[in-house]
């Protein structure tokens, strides 16, 4: 899908405090790392290039492992704000190059409602030649995240279809060594040689959707849309000192009912904040209503 920059341009001026495009001058033909090794500058790129102009390359030989596993071989230590903090400096070290971007996904219960699973990504923007650094994250129920126990002979139809097999991979490991993965099975094929070779030492196994990006569709649409919210991010900048990153820290709640006057528990504004200079200033209706509808109402519809 293309990436129209004068349509996004257009779109955030809607509802963006500020967007200095004298500003973006600063990011053109500068060259941009993406801190990755499965395949995420495939939707990162397209969207920073068109929008800000950079040059994105990824580094020779990064192992971004080294910080944590999915699958549990390496134990990710840190927090994901850490992690794809890190991830990013480490980036823009390997290759000398000031100016970078990382992201950092974990997947489980949605923290709001824990029976549904959720994919929670992070993406980083460093620039160090003007200390900027933009942090947004994406929090989306649209996952294929699954795993089961496996006996020989079991049916798998209904969960790899759920799973979106093959287009998304899986990958399996004998029930009680979690370190031993087969990953990468894209196949029917891939998959019944990989339980073969399992079920001639053990008796169980464990399936589980390979959450890696390059093996991950469905993951990788959720990263752009972590993209085009980290050019939001970028191009909306702060009314007092000009620096980009001028973001939601923030809402307010209270939004009125359009039927008796009192508040509700929707939006009635956002607080943006500025790093740099810590200015802040509050957006009320952001979702460009100023009342409630009564079914959302404790007094109207308790």
């Amino acid at each position: 899908m293309g990436f129209d920059f004068r349509e996004f341009t257009t779109f955030i001026k809607s509802f963006s405090p500020g967007l200095a495009k004298d500003f973006m001058i600063v990011f053109k033909n500068r060259p941009l790392v993406i801190g990755t090794m499965h395949g995420k500058e495939q939707v990162i790129a397209p969207v920073l290039e068109s929008s800000i102009g950079v040059n994105c390359f990824i580094p020779a030989a990064f192992n971004t492992d080294t910080l944590g596993t999915f699958s549990g071989e390496i134990e990710r230590v840190l927090d994901p704000v850490e992690t794809v903090r890190k991830k990013c400096l480490m980036a823009m070290d390997a290759t000398g190059c000031d100016m970078g971007i990382a992201n950092e996904g974990s997947f489980g219960p949605h923290p709001s409602l824990p029976f549904l699973h959720a994919d929670d990504e992070w993406l980083i923007f460093i620039d160090r030649k003007h200390q900027i650094e933009i942090l947004v994250r994406e929090l989306s129920f649209e996952t294929n995240y699954q795993g089961r126990e496996v006996a020989p002979g079991d049916d798998l139809e209904d969960f790899l279809q759920s799973v979106k097999f093959p287009q998304h991979s899986v990958m399996v490991r004998p029930l009680d060594n979690p370190s031993k993965w087969i990953k990468g099975l894209c196949s029917k094929e891939a998959l019944t040689h990989a339980f073969n070779t399992i079920f001639a030492s053990d008796k169980r196994c464990w399936i589980e959707t390979d959450m890696r990006a390059m093996h991950n569709p469905t993951r990788m649409g959720v990263i752009e849309k972590a993209a085009r919210k980290l050019v939001t991010a970028i191009l909306s900048t702060c009314p007092s000192c000009s620096m980009p990153g001028f973001v939601v820290t923030a809402d307010t709640r209270g939004l009125p009912c359009e039927l008796c006057g009192l508040p509700t528990s929707s939006v009635l504004s956002h607080i943006y904040t500025c790093k740099h200079c810590s200015f802040e200033q509050e957006m009320p209706f952001p979702y460009g209503k100023e009342s409630e509808d009564p079914m959302y109402c404790q007094h109207c519809n308790p």
